[in-house]
């Protein structure tokens, strides 16, 4: 039987809910949130890159471990982590959202060996993407 309201019982979160609640718990923009996991993933939850990068927003597992995330295929767990490291990236490039996102998927090592956006290609296109999908995701409202 499915949870009902009159038996007090609250369904799980949707995703549209979960991202709204994870993004004002680290103090994001939704749709910046939204869109990384887009990009990162395409929204799977058990997405598997070829570098070791796990689950919707893409952890490598020394970064899922030190956002504290126990289980990186937890999808709230792997989220509250991606969203932590988003945050402490703004943080550090003082609300730089192009070099957070650089800086997301080059490393923050490569943003500060090249001073700013590495020359990468697979990163300016990531940041593209990422951009797009957040204005995209800003338009519905």
């Amino acid at each position: 039987m499915e949870p009902s309201a009159a038996s007090g019982e609250q369904s799980p979160p949707s995703m549209e809910e979960m991202f709204n609640q994870v993004a004002a718990r680290f103090g994001l923009e939704p749709a910046l949130l939204k869109a990384v996991a887009r990009v990162e993933s395409g929204f799977n939850p058990y997405a598997l890159s070829p570098a070791g990068a796990q689950g919707l927003m893409q952890l490598m597992p020394a970064t899922a471990a030190a956002m504290g995330v126990r289980d990186p295929w937890d999808v709230r767990q792997n989220l509250e982590g991606g969203a932590r490291y988003l945050r402490s990236l703004l943080d550090r490039y003082h609300g730089n959202v192009t070099l957070a996102l650089a800086a997301y998927n080059a490393g923050p090592g490569a943003v500060e060996r090249y001073g700013g956006v590495p020359p990468y290609r697979e990163t300016r296109q990531y940041i593209q993407r990422v951009d797009s999908a957040r204005r995209e995701f800003s338009a519905v409202v």
